[in-house]
């Protein structure tokens, strides 16, 4: 979901790193990006089948995120992803080097394993995951924007929400792609034989279709994920739940920084009634995890999410512009980018 390059996720966290200041100081990483490939000697010999960013972001140079030294780094020689353990048998695949700082899940059983999302489609995510499990394999979406299903058309069983939302987008695209590589979006090298020229979200399709309450069995019922649907970002978009061991993948619906809530699609009502949806959760959970930026919050992030989206409706908290027609509100450490006229 690439339509404002002026505020990504990653650039603003929950806490002190969310200050408005980052808004203006995109402006100008983009300005000195773009003059510095111009000036570059060396821009137009660059290798097609890697894309380097001559002056790194202001949100490049943030990381490492601090929440990431708590968990065990699996595979940490993978030059594109970082994988970390977060729970048992669960696996969280991290894109550090794209400013959506997308975060994909592998989440195994004794017999299969689902792959909640597939990222940005910039690295080679099958390979990736063949190395972690010779389970088969299931992909399920949090939704369909272009960030959380770069590689479905790698795995031959997706399962996908009946909507039209969802049919829209699995023909291929290529203009949000193309945004998700401009200037400033990248920290660091693409992977090895990555050609920017021909990057698209290439076309995939739904091998079943799933709804509201949805499981998947992982495995003699030792493990089963259940589909939470939770429209609102999208109509298309869900949770997943795994009751047993107490786990909310969350998707787009609730991740630690500005939470994007302005495109066309976006149902405001819709998502209210699903975050109060997931909030009633939160007493049998252990662990909130979401599709942005850091991979684990505490449940009780759930019914506060409840009051500030609630709060900012109301006309609570703060707000300020963020170009475009879009404010940024914020209130008690959440922040929501919407319309102005909302």
């Amino acid at each position: 979901m690439t339509n404002l390059r002026l505020l990504a996720r990653s650039k603003a966290p929950q806490g002190a790193a969310r200050s408005f200041g980052v808004l203006a100081a995109k402006f100008s990483v983009v300005a000195i990006a773009l003059l510095s490939i111009s000036l570059a000697p060396n821009a137009k010999a660059q290798s097609q089948d890697t894309l380097a960013t001559p002056v790194p972001p202001d949100w490049c140079k943030q990381l490492p995120r601090p929440e990431y030294k708590t968990l065990e780094r699996v595979l940490p020689g993978e030059p594109w992803f970082e994988v970390y353990k977060v729970a048992p048998n669960t696996l969280a695949i991290y894109e550090p080097h794209q400013s959506e700082e997308t975060i994909a899940y592998l989440i195994s059983g004794p017999k299969q394993s689902v792959l909640f999302d597939t990222g940005m489609g910039i690295g080679n995510l099958k390979a990736l995951v063949t190395k972690l499990t010779a389970k088969p394999i299931v992909v399920l979406n949090s939704h369909t924007h272009n960030d959380h299903i770069g590689d479905n058309w790698q795995f031959p069983y997706v399962f996908g929400m009946d909507t039209a939302f969802t049919k829209a987008n699995m023909k291929v695209a290529r203009e949000d792609a193309q945004a998700e590589i401009g200037p400033g979006e990248i920290c660091g090298a693409t992977p090895k034989g990555f050609d920017p020229k021909t990057y698209e979200t290439k076309a995939w399709h739904v091998s079943i279709p799933i709804h509201d309450g949805f499981k998947i069995n992982l495995g003699f019922g030792q493990r089963t994920l259940e589909v939470i649907a939770t429209p609102g970002h999208t109509p298309d978009a869900i949770c997943l739940l795994d009751r047993e061991n107490g786990l909310l993948f969350t998707g787009d619906t609730y991740y630690p920084g500005p939470i994007w809530l302005y495109r066309p699609e976006t149902d405001l009502d819709a998502y209210v009634a699903s975050v109060k949806k997931i909030a009633a959760l939160a007493p049998d959970l252990k662990l909130v995890l979401g599709a942005h930026n850091s991979p684990i919050a505490q449940p009780s992030v759930l019914p506060k999410l409840v009051e500030a989206i609630e709060a900012v409706r109301a006309g609570k908290g703060e707000t300020k512009p963020a170009g475009d027609g879009k404010v940024l509100r914020t209130y008690d450490g959440f922040s929501f980018l919407m319309k102005a006229d909302h």
